[in-house]
């Protein structure tokens, strides 16, 4: 599978909205779609107009198959690029839930 950056610019007007979202697409990579896609980690991010939005670290057979696992989670996908290599300086931080 090919890694994949996935930007979903202002999809959820709340967390409510977002941690709802997330169960269905986990479900969906996980049961219908779990030779194509692999949901790895996402960053939750707060956009301009107050909506939230989130930057995805996808793996997926084609960028095909990014987009149509958005479709059935009824969410956007604005970007999707292809990564080209990866560069680890540090390990991601603590997630903010888990630090408090």
């Amino acid at each position: 599978m090919k890694t994949f950056v996935i930007r979903r610019r202002n999809a959820w007007k709340n967390a409510q909205e977002l941690e709802a979202t997330a169960g269905v697409s986990m479900r969906i990579g996980n049961e219908e779609m779990a030779d194509q896609v692999r949901w790895i980690r996402s960053y939750v991010v707060s956009e301009d107009d107050g909506t939230l939005g989130t930057v995805c670290i996808y793996q997926g057979v084609s960028a095909e198959a990014i987009r149509e696992h958005a479709r059935r989670v009824r969410m956007p996908a604005n970007e999707i690029t292809e990564v080209a290599n990866t560069v680890v300086i540090r390990d991601d931080p603590v997630a903010v839930a888990e630090a408090a």
